[in-house]
Order: C-alpha cells, then structure tokens, then sequence
C-alpha cells in the first residue's frame, strides 16, 4: 500500500463508515478511500480484523469493544494531533448505532457519516418483506439476563417489549447476549406466544449466510443461533381496538366471595384525571388492591412506567392476572406493605393512595418529597378518620390542597321500573408540594 497522502495534515472530520461483513465489497469509493487513508481506524476487534488488508500499515488500531465512553476522546485527541481518523460501525451507523451516540459528544461538524444498508433492511431484503412500516429496535447492549414479568424500565429488553406490545411488525438487532431464543422466552412469559411468528437472518454477508423464517415463539425459544444475527417479528393475530379510558369495573378481576377492593369507575376517572398524566408519566400506585387505577394509569402511560404495591396476597395476586389478561408490560408491583420499596422507585409525576395501611402521615411526607415538579398526589377516602389526616397532615407541612366529595347513583331495575342506587360517598384528596408550580401552568 502506497504511503500516498498519508502524511499529517490539518484538522478533518471524522469518518464513520457504515460496513458489511462481506468486507471491502460493501464500500464504495470514498469509503474506501477514507479507509486506506487514516491515520487512527477505530471499530470492534472483528471488524478490525475483517478490514486488516485495507488498513495502512502505519495507521493506529483501537479497539472500542467495551470502551465505547473513551471514543470521543480518542477522535478528539487524534484531531487534534491533525490525524485522519475513521470509525467502523456495521451496517447503517446512525441506525441504532454509534454515530448518534458521537454526534452528541463531539459537534456535528467534526463528523462525517457514510452509511452502508442497515442490516435490518437486509433482513428484510432475505425475506422479501417491506421495512418502511416496521419498527426497528434494538437489544444491541450489554448482558440483559432473561426477562422477568413485571421488571421496570432499568431491564434491558423493556423497551423492546414496549415496541411489541405497540407495533405488529418489528425487526430488532440483536446481541450475542440478548439473543432470538432469549427474545422469545420473553414473549412466552408475556403471554405473547400464540400472538407472533419469528424470522432470524444469522450471519449476513458472510459465506455461512442462513436465514430462517415462520418459526413459532414456542419453537424459537430452544433454539441458539448463530452470531451476528437480526431477528424480524411479525404479528399473526389482530389487536382489537382498546378503550384508553373509563374501562368499566367488570373489566377487572377482584375478591370474592369477600368484598372486592376497587377504585369504581366514576371514582377512578375523576382520580385518573386529577393525577394530570402524560405519555411518560412515572407513577405510583399504593394500596393498589385489583390494580385499577394502576393498571388503567399504564395503559394511558405507554411511554411511562407504573410502580405498585399491595400487602394482601390474594389481591397481589389477582393484580398480577388483571395485568396479564390486559397484556400490560409498563406494570411493576410489589408484594408488601408501603413503604417498603419505595426508595427503590423512580421519583413519580404522578402517585394514588387507594390504601395506606395505617401509615398515612407518612407516606404523605414521604411522597411530597418526592414528587417530581409539578407532580400530583391524589388519595382516595371513605373514612372520616383518615380525611381528618390527611388534610392535617397536608396543612402541617405547608402543601397545596383541595378536596373533592364525590357522590355517585347507578340506576337499578325494580320490578318493571328502574331506581337509583347510591353508590358510598368518597372524598378525593389532591396535593401539591408546597411551592410547587401546577403542571401544564406554564403554558397557561
């Protein structure tokens, strides 16, 4: 290779190359010229090791595999040291790849991307099938350990479940940790089997190319694949369209023969819209007895995540089934008494008591130093006893209050006729910290 315009020149951009694993054949021109030309070629060892031939002899390696923090400086300090320097990112860089990631911790005009066809869109390519109206996700990170049902947002598949649960057709890239088979055994836990059949492209633009499609969940839950690999989702069973609010209270299980503990459905929505959420909103649920308001707050939170929890076992349980036949995954619940594991919770937008456990003034505290800006707490009571503490309690420490006496009447047939029923009265409690702005003011 010729030592041609190899020589140190001034500051340039850095080149991110998007590559294939067919080698040389997958850059065009400038590509490959940029490549042949650098003086610092940064990518993963087997891309490295893929492009050796390409890359001057003179030109330093640096391997970025589990150093991906240290690689802006690396093309800082070789900038700055006025070396030509080029990255190496499979497939289309700024498709769930590392030229965003670059993009945020250097200025776009020290940059330069030259993407080659995502692999996902391969993928698609194998199997004939148009990608403009999939979603593309992306389990490409560390070790995420199989999914447990109920795992909040800090888990590694959770968005990719979240997509699931939002999309009809998905292609994901994959990881040689966060696997198909792994992706499936997700599914089944998710009761999400029956619902979807799997494509899995391994080894693309390799000569050991195999592409296999139609595989049931169940099926692709015990079979290892080859690395690297994409794997394409796509629905078998039609969604029917969901009511997003009011659900009706015989849309949840509860305890019987003994009286159910629900939020009924008048009180829920007023409860629901007094919370003031939005797509994303953090939120919790205390006292959540069948998980009405909870699992309702989830399903208008898609983007979001709901905290629970329940100290009677049968209702736990039946929390559990009411968010498996709802097929909610943005749904955390705990077994216990608040406020044991609360600390472990994201700071909330929005938090309900249902149920308090005989911890009222505290959990009050707790909550109103934790709520984000402009967050919400809203409480539910039948007793005297506890509206006369928790107003107390709100007054002594200054927050922000009002109370709502909500009475409703459902009609009921007698004989032929038809009469008015009262439901129990029940006052509804809203706070804000002290000094907090109301949320959405200021727009007002």
């Amino acid at each position: 290779m010729s030592d041609t315009n190899f020589e140190e020149n001034s500051i340039e951009r850095c080149r991110i190359l998007g590559v294939l694993d067919d080698g040389v054949a997958s850059l065009g021109h400038a590509a490959r010229a940029h490549l042949q030309q650098a003086q610092l070629v940064i990518g993963g060892a087997r891309t490295l090791q893929l492009f050796a031939q390409q890359i001057h002899p003179r030109a330093q390696q640096r391997d970025l595999t589990g150093a991906l923090s240290r690689v802006p400086e690396w093309i800082r300090a070789a900038q700055a040291a006025g070396q030509r320097v080029v990255v190496l990112a499979t497939g289309d860089p700024l498709c769930h790849g590392i030229a965003a990631y670059l993009a945020s911790r250097l200025c776009i005009e020290a940059i330069e991307v030259l993407p080659n066809v995502s692999t996902l869109q391969l993928a698609c390519a194998r199997l004939g099938l148009p990608w403009q109206d999939m979603k593309f996700s992306s389990v490409h990170s560390k070790d995420a350990g199989d999914w447990v049902a109920g795992s909040d947002p800090g888990h590694g598949l959770y968005a990719l479940l979240r997509d699931i649960r939002q999309h009809d057709r998905l292609a994901v890239l994959t990881s040689p940790d966060n696997t198909p088979d792994r992706i499936a055994r997700m599914l089944v836990t998710e009761g999400l089997a029956d619902d979807f059949e799997m494509a899995v492209a391994e080894r693309l633009c390799q000569p050991e190319e195999r592409v296999v499609s139609g595989l049931s969940i169940a099926a692709a839950a015990s079979i290892p694949f080859a690395d690297p690999n994409v794997v394409l989702l796509w629905r078998t069973t039609l969604r029917a369209p969901q009511v997003l609010f009011g659900l009706p209270d015989a849309s949840f299980e509860q305890r019987h023969p003994e009286k159910g503990l629900i939020t009924k459905n008048e009180v829920r929505a007023v409860s629901l819209a007094r919370m003031q959420l939005r797509a994303d909103s953090v939120v919790w649920d205390i006292g959540a007895g069948s998980g009405s308001v909870g699992l309702e707050a989830a399903r208008l939170c898609r983007q979001g995540h709901v905290y629970a929890i329940e100290k009677n076992a049968d209702d736990s349980a039946i929390v559990q089934r009411n968010r498996m036949a709802m097929g909610i995954s943005n749904h955390t619940l705990v077994h216990g008494k608040a406020p044991e594991g609360l600390p472990a919770w994201a700071d909330p937008d929005a938090v309900f008591i249902g149920g308090s456990g005989g911890e009222l003034a505290g959990l009050i505290a707790l909550i109103l130093q934790r709520l984000k800006p402009g967050g919400w707490l809203v409480m539910n009571f039948v007793t005297l006893e506890n509206l006369g503490t928790a107003v107390e309690t709100l007054k002594t420490l200054g927050a922000a209050w009002d109370v709502l006496q909500l009475q409703a009447s459902r009609s009921k047939p007698i004989l032929h006729m038809n009469r008015m029923a009262a439901e129990n009265p029940v006052w509804i409690v809203c706070a804000q910290a002290a000094g907090a702005t109301p949320a959405g003011a200021e727009h007002a």
